[in-house]
């Protein structure tokens, strides 16, 4: 299938980069990974707490396989800026058919650290829930078929039953493309997953011609579930652009808003992106180049939401806008 091609992207004017950008890098992680992206950030118990993707391999990125170590580590804030990482990775899962553990995304509920994650396995790719008290033990509590990944959680029951957002391969039935969905299941204890309806999909992205993800989990507002998700686009006349020989994909983050007492209904999302890869860190010298992932978004009581980013494949980045100035851009479409 020839696949329309997207053209230039670029970021809303209501979204602010973070001077200090890129907030983490692998200089600042005592064990040697060779990149750190793709974390998880919650406020847990009065600090920010984010969990990180830390990916290993030769000094030279241009060498790195995927399939080369990966595990995830653990950082303190204060301000959600400057971070205090911990000297040991805090997770990985151990196992036979088990490749790796990666992308963790970080929901509070009820007062406790729930972190989705998503395992390589020998048999396909697997999503995963596992829960904690202290970031030293992790209880897990589920983990799905393949394939199926980026999965979040919802901070809050609807109906007395959990919900998250996920990303199954439908491969077979999408017509043997790489053309994804986001869609929508609850559980009443975290274990069982059922219920799965289509909640966005890829054709309803005019920014989008491959795949959709979710992407942080949702922040609660009087209007309704702000929920940022990833949007993937294909051009095959892009070249080498990062490690890979021909990389063609780009990455960019959309803003969607679900209804609060209905989450599987779409309020309003702004067509454009939200984050598209503008920035020199974002588009250029990393291990994929035109890639921006947000995991994690927190509102603060100043309105001011923090949204923290993967950067192409190699860094964390954080990025602000105001809570109000993203609902009207999901209103008006």
């Amino acid at each position: 299938m020839s696949l329309p091609t997207i053209g230039a992207l670029k970021s809303s004017s209501l979204i602010v980069r973070h001077p200090n950008n890129p907030i983490l890098t692998s200089k600042q992680v005592p064990y040697n990974p060779a990149l750190v992206f793709n974390a998880g950030v919650t406020k847990f118990q009065g600090k920010y707490v984010m969990i990180f993707r830390n990916d290993y391999g030769q000094e030279d990125l241009q060498t790195l396989s995927p399939s080369d170590t990966t595990n995830l580590g653990l950082a303190y804030s204060d301000d959600g800026i400057h971070w205090e990482v911990r000297p040991e990775p805090c997770f990985s899962l151990d196992g036979e058919d088990i490749i790796r553990t990666y992308d963790p995304r970080l929901t509070v509920i009820d007062g406790r650290c729930y972190m989705c994650f998503a395992v390589d396995t020998g048999h396909g790719i697997r999503g995963g829930i596992a829960v904690t008290d202290d970031f030293e033990k992790f209880e897990v509590i589920s983990l799905s078929v393949p394939d199926n990944r980026n999965m979040v959680l919802f901070p809050e029951k609807r109906n007395g039953r959990y919900l998250r957002l996920e990303r199954p391969f439908t491969i077979y039935s999408r017509g043997g493309e790489e053309r994804f969905d986001i869609w929508i299941s609850d559980s009443a204890d975290l274990k069982y997953w059922g219920n799965s309806d289509l909640l966005l999909a890829v054709e309803q992205v005019p920014f989008a011609n491959a795949k959709l993800g979710p992407a942080a989990p949702p922040i609660k507002t009087p209007k309704g579930w702000l929920t940022t998700f990833h949007a993937v686009d294909i051009d095959p006349s892009r070249g080498k652009n990062g490690w890979e020989p021909t990389w063609k994909k780009r990455y960019t983050a959309g803003i969607m808003l679900l209804d609060l007492d209905d989450p599987r209904r779409v309020v309003g999302m702004y067509k454009e992106p939200l984050l598209a890869p503008d920035a020199d860190y974002e588009k250029d010298g990393g291990f994929r180049n035109h890639v921006i992932f947000p995991g994690g978004m927190i509102l603060e009581d100043t309105g001011e939401v923090k949204i923290y980013y993967g950067a192409g494949d190699t860094y964390e980045c954080l990025a602000t806008a105001d809570v109000s100035d993203l609902i009207s851009l999901c209103l008006k479409g």
